[in-house]
């Protein structure tokens, strides 16, 4: 009986302990975000922005990438700015003052090109950013159960009009569950090969090969969206509308 009592003790402490230091850091990055939103708001904005950097180091948040673009815009880093709003979206993709805000920054920048892919690519594309991930395939899960459901029906109903129905929703469910399920696919390839970039620097020349002694084929300057296709070494192949070439990995950052 006393070591169960010791047991419920020691469990209890345990949970109060769990809960104070939960609702520490919880205090403590409301806190954080207060003061950079503060700073933000008097001028202050590279202190700002290395509040908001220093949240986003203990856990990624649309907010905080949105709020950490708004502070490099502000300091004129227009790469860094494009760079965050575009972190944000990913994480958020229906953000509308992320994207008002990028469509803002990329009309100051250089190269300002935009992708020339065929039309139902774009349209794709669009469609897959407008939810996150897990809600893709959510999404999926639900329509394939809906589809089993259809198909059940289908094989064990007696009626006609009711394995006619079940038929044409059962293929409807199970052909959406697949297409959505790939789009949760796609972003999940995208956010986990990272293979999207942003030219950091202010003018870089891509090379026709991974070395100093390639001939230079186009100029990229700061704040360009590149694809990565390949890397190899220090060096990165990168394609920007219809040209493609290699730049040092130095030069751009991940989104």
């Amino acid at each position: 009986m006393k070591s169960m009592n010791n047991f419920g003790i020691s469990v209890y402490r345990y949970i109060v302990i769990s809960i104070f230091c939960i609702s520490s850091a919880v205090s403590y990055a409301q806190s954080a975000f207060d003061d950079a939103n503060t700073a933000y708001a008097e001028g202050r904005y590279e202190e700002a922005a290395e509040l908001y950097q220093s949240l986003l180091d203990e856990q990624p948040d649309a907010t905080l990438y949105y709020n950490l673009g708004n502070a490099r815009f502000k300091q004129g880093e227009l790469s860094q700015a494009i760079l965050n709003y575009e972190r944000a979206l990913r994480l958020k993709p229906n953000y509308k003052d992320a994207k008002y805000n990028l469509a803002f920054a990329q009309s100051r920048i250089v190269d300002n090109i935009k992708e020339q892919d065929f039309f139902l690519s774009t349209w794709a594309r669009a469609v897959r950013n407008t939810l996150s991930e897990p809600k893709w395939f959510m999404i999926s899960i639900v329509l394939f159960i809906l589809g089993l459901a259809g198909v059940l029906l289908f094989l064990l109903g007696r009626e006609p009009w009711v394995r006619k129905s079940a038929f044409h929703t059962a293929w409807i469910a199970l052909l959406f569950s697949l297409i959505t399920g790939l789009n949760g696919l796609s972003l999940h390839n995208r956010d986990t090969l990272r293979n999207e970039a942003i030219i950091t620097q202010g003018i870089v020349n891509a090379k026709s090969s991974p070395d100093r002694s390639g001939t230079d084929l186009f100029t990229l300057h700061e704040g360009t969206k590149v694809t990565i296709h390949e890397t190899l070494g220090e060096w990165a192949n990168v394609r920007v509308g219809s040209n493609e070439g290699w730049i040092r990995l130095s030069n751009l950052e991940r989104i």
